[in-house]
């Protein structure tokens, strides 16, 4: 199993929309390496779903229910949507300036390339955010 990080603007699509909706398609993404990243995804992976512009903050656990499919917004076939649903609230949101300050998390994607909309996770940060979040690590 792979982890990724998500982003969203709360108040474009926030966690309590995707707990309210109980999954959702994510579609939408028109950068190249996000792309690359939502075709990488199986389902069963694990994903932080963080809230970006507003609280810049990792807030909850979402999990691939459907792998990559032709984007149902666009018309160029080169562009992928994945479905989610939610899996768990992180006790504690986890705040881009806590992720900054942590130097095992200084190689982070969201830390080195923070426009990227779908990043993957190591194994190592997934461990260190979950206990940040106060989440027992997955084993």
């Amino acid at each position: 199993m792979s982890h990724w990080l998500i982003k969203s603007e709360p108040e474009v699509y926030s966690w309590d929309q995707l707990v309210k909706d109980k999954q959702t398609r994510w579609d939408g993404i028109r950068n190249y390496a996000a792309r690359l990243h939502l075709r990488s995804m199986k389902k069963g992976d694990e994903i932080f779903f963080y809230h970006s512009n507003k609280g810049t903050e990792i807030v909850g656990i979402a999990t691939v229910i459907k792998e990559a499919y032709p984007d149902p917004t666009s018309s160029d076939p080169a562009w992928f949507a994945i479905d989610i649903k939610p899996q768990k609230k992180l006790v504690k949101p986890v705040t881009l300036e806590q992720i900054k300050k942590e130097k095992k998390l200084s190689s982070m994607a969201l830390v080195r390339i923070s426009r990227l909309s779908v990043q993957p996770v190591t194994e190592e940060e997934w461990r260190i955010i979950m206990k940040m979040g106060g989440m027992e690590p997955a084993l």
